[in-house]
């Protein structure tokens, strides 16, 4: 039984040699309206060798999984036999990515996604940034590599976000700011940039509770909430970075008072007089007594003191 045995595996093994070199040339042949990516590095010699050492390239060109990613170069870009043939005057099916191409960035996406469409890409379609027509090589860069992950085109998440939200990035530069710049969180620890059914593409369904994942001693429950924290956080600071401590939106006690009437609190200094509208504590702050104003558990806490 164990010699027959061998004799089928020896014979299986004889078949399959006698049939490799058939099966590796109909691998080989490109499929119909297809150049194959031999045909593309004849003339691409530049762009070849830079997309070879990033990630992707490695993949599609030494590596490939499966029978799309054999295409190598046609992948992406479509058929190119028609370019090929014409000596590259002719586009034919082609899909370009630059920013001057006429193609539309609808198709340059639908090429990506037809790899990248689950997990994070899961909410591109009506995401603020498809809506917007953003394309995917506006933020990821293919043909050479940039960054050490994701293909970004820039060094970073930060400094990828910046060619458009410079005003928010700028934040990282005030008083107080969040650790993206010190490496300890980046952009897309609060953004989903590929969609989110939430608002502001948060990762979590508000803004209270994306700050939670962090920030969970804020969370509560509370005997005494305080209405503002529970509405958002966003109320009282500024999540990107502010001038004033804590990431507040204004110093203290005038973010206070922006809700509060200052009546029964000493208001201006003993000896001056101030107008109607001037309206601060003198040499202190609320949270002074108010020291609980996220929420308290204290049976006298009602007004938020120690």
């Amino acid at each position: 039984m164990r010699h027959l045995r061998w004799l089928l595996a020896a014979s299986a093994l004889l078949v399959a040699s006698r049939n490799a070199p058939a099966q590796q040339a109909a691998k080989a042949a490109p499929p119909p309206g297809y150049a194959g990516s031999a045909t593309c590095v004849d003339c691409h010699k530049k762009e070849i060798g830079g997309f070879m050492a990033s990630p992707k390239g490695k993949l599609l060109m030494q590596h490939p999984r499966d029978e799309k990613e054999r295409l190598g170069c046609e992948s992406c870009h479509g058929p190119g036999k028609q370019h090929a043939e014409s000596g590259g005057e002719e586009r034919g099916a082609l899909i370009y990515f630059s920013k001057k191409t006429k193609t539309p960035v609808a198709e340059r996406n639908a090429a990506c996604l037809q790899c990248h469409e689950k997990t994070a890409r899961v909410f591109w379609k009506g995401s603020a940034h498809e809506s917007r027509n953003v394309a995917c090589t506006d933020c990821h860069t293919m043909m050479h590599p940039e960054s050490e992950r994701a293909n970004l085109r820039k060094d970073n998440v930060m400094a990828t976000c910046a060619r458009c939200h410079a005003t928010q990035v700028a934040k990282q530069t005030h008083y107080s700011h969040m650790p993206v710049a010190q490496g300890k969180m980046e952009c897309t620890s609060c953004h989903n940039p590929h969609g989110s059914p939430n608002e502001k593409l948060l990762i979590a369904t508000s803004t209270n509770e994306t700050c939670y994942t962090c920030h969970m001693e804020k969370r509560g429950p509370y005997l005494w909430e305080h209405a503002p924290v529970v509405e958002s956080c966003a109320n009282c600071h500024d999540s990107h970075g502010s001038a004033h401590e804590k990431m507040l939106k204004v110093s203290r006690p005038r973010l206070c008072q922006q809700c509060h009437a200052s009546s029964g609190h000493p208001i201006a200094p003993r000896g001056t007089t101030l107008p109607a509208d001037a309206q601060f504590v003198f040499n202190r702050q609320c949270s002074t007594c108010h020291f609980n104003i996220h929420g308290s558990n204290h049976p006298n806490g009602a007004y938020f003191n120690r």
